[in-house]
């Protein structure tokens, strides 16, 4: 019975495998493709028999492929792309892809300059000082809806929403800085961790704001998975700032151990609540940490 199933197990495998290379396959279309490595082969100031001395592939084979005639095989693709100083996951990632990467900080281009570095973390510290603020507004309304009337809301609809969606923005430009600092100071951990917390906020505002409209949402085992969640995600972020220390000092060690403390209790979910407590605090020390990183790069920009 089971040598019945394996096939389709295998099918599904399969399918997952090309679903997942569909993207990057579209980039190795042609003519686009071919459009592609001449722009940047231009781009580099080469002529073809220029770029044919470096990768030892022939004329007539480039021409081919810049003309759109063939579609090439990935390791053509790639020992061209190595000649011209190009990765291939780059090359290749879709367009949309790039973008998202750009825009939350995941990947950041070698051309940009110290000063776009220190605007976007000032913008995160700021941010993070605007989410600490609009927390005094937030915390009233989070705890009516969890201690006294679950479907209904402290503040009206037209301001709960507004405001909701006012905190998720703060937040998601407060931790933006942070994946930013972890590319700028090569923290691979802090800004994995960070990110996949972005998404939970996006995840769980969405979440409290359409619980307005549907009963269910307003089930306790919903808190439960949030409060758990984010505690393991938050410790894990902790451990990565504390990896901050060699470059802004023990501000690091800190704000790391106050993440760590108040994750924790997060993670308990008993003790949830001595986590919200703690919160405050640990906001301040993050928005300190993003200062003092921001203070690092403008502090190497001056003496180079």
């Amino acid at each position: 019975m089971s040598g019945e199933f394996q096939p389709k197990k295998l099918s599904k495998n399969m399918s997952r495998r090309t679903i997942a290379s569909h993207l990057k396959n579209k980039a190795m279309q042609q003519p686009a493709l071919g459009q592609r490595i001449l722009a940047l082969r231009q781009e580099k100031g080469l002529t073809q028999e220029e770029l044919v001395a470096q990768c030892n592939i022939s004329v007539r084979t480039i021409q081919r492929i810049e003309a759109g005639e063939v579609i090439p095989r990935t390791y053509t693709v790639k020992t061209i792309l190595a000649a011209l100083g190009e990765d291939f996951e780059t090359f290749t990632e879709s367009t949309i892809e790039s973008g998202l990467k750009k825009a939350f900080f995941l990947k950041i281009d070698d051309t940009k300059q110290a000063h776009f570095l220190t605007k976007h973390l000032k913008i995160a510290w700021i941010a993070g000082i605007v989410y600490f603020i609009l927390g005094f507004a937030e915390v009233p309304a989070d705890a009516y809806r969890l201690f006294e009337n679950n479907s209904a809301s402290f503040y009206p609809t037209y301001i709960y929403i507004p405001l909701k969606l006012a905190v998720l923005a703060a937040i998601i430009l407060f931790l933006r800085g942070f994946i930013l600092a972890g590319n700028i100071l090569n923290n691979y951990l802090l800004k994995i961790v960070v990110f996949i917390m972005l998404i939970f906020n996006i995840a769980y505002y969405a979440l409290d704001i359409a619980s307005l409209f549907y009963e269910p949402l307003n089930d306790g085992s919903i808190l439960i998975i949030e409060s758990f969640s984010f505690g393991i995600i938050g410790l894990l972020m902790g451990i990565a700032v504390i990896r901050l220390q060699k470059a802004i000092g023990t501000i690091a060690i800190v704000t790391g151990i106050f993440q760590i403390v108040t994750y924790a209790l997060f993670t308990s979910v008993f003790f949830a609540l001595g986590g919200y407590l703690l919160l405050s605090v640990t906001i301040v020390l993050e928005i300190i940490v993003l200062y003092k990183v921001a203070e690092l790069v403008k502090e190497k920009m001056n003496t180079t």
